[in-house]
Parts: C-alpha cells; structure tokens; sequence
C-alpha cells in the first residue's frame, strides 16, 4: 500500500494553548530558543522573544543571535555602548552557550522593537 503524503493530515495552525504568553513563562530557555529560530514571522516568535527579553537577554541584529550580561562585568561605557563579559547562544554549530569576554555591544545593532 502506498501512503500519501501526511502533511495534509498536518495542522495548520498552532493550537490556542501556544497562543498564551503564560505558556512562554513556562517554557525552557532551549524551547525559547528553538521556537525563536525556526518559528520565523509567527506570533510564537515573538511571544519567544519577549520572554527572552524578560530574562535579560538583547538580540544583536547584526550577528542574529542573543546576548546576556555575565556575572555583572557590563560597563556602559556611553549611551550607544556597553562592553564587558557576555555569554552568547550559538545557534547555528553548538546550540550552546558561550561566554565573550570583551564584548562591545553597539546599541545601533540591538533589537528595541520588542517591548516586554
């Protein structure tokens, strides 16, 4: 017997619960992450990127990835940037966190549109 494909059988839309910026709240740093990155243009995206957001992290626009101050080693050096130890979410080798010592975060590439 031959099968179809059962992409069809798929849905199409996310179920309510994954609607509920409560869900997000709940859900693991990893599963933040993932739905972030592989949920382009979607409603989950941005309820990810929100609580991120929540949780301190900045999105480098530049580098698409997210930024977390580390160990309050943070200086503004002015208002358009920061500099010190971060620790960085490599997405596309490790899926892994990864601390950047002497990081200057300039603030022309962060990410502001999303409010928390």
């Amino acid at each position: 017997m031959l099968w179809g494909n059962p992409c069809k059988y798929f849905p199409t839309t996310p179920l309510s619960e994954f609607q509920s910026p409560k869900l997000f709240e709940k859900l693991h740093l990893d599963t933040l992450f993932f739905i972030f990155y592989y949920q382009a243009g979607t409603y989950q995206q941005h309820l990810a990127a929100k609580e991120l957001k929540k949780k301190s992290w900045k999105y480098h626009k530049k580098y698409t990835t997210w930024f977390l101050p580390y160990d309050n080693n943070v200086t503004i050096s002015n208002d358009k940037m920061e500099q010190g130890t971060y620790l960085s979410f490599d997405y596309e080798s490790t899926w892994s966190k990864q601390i950047k010592n002497d990081f200057s975060f300039d603030h022309k590439y962060l990410e502001d549109e999303i409010t928390v």
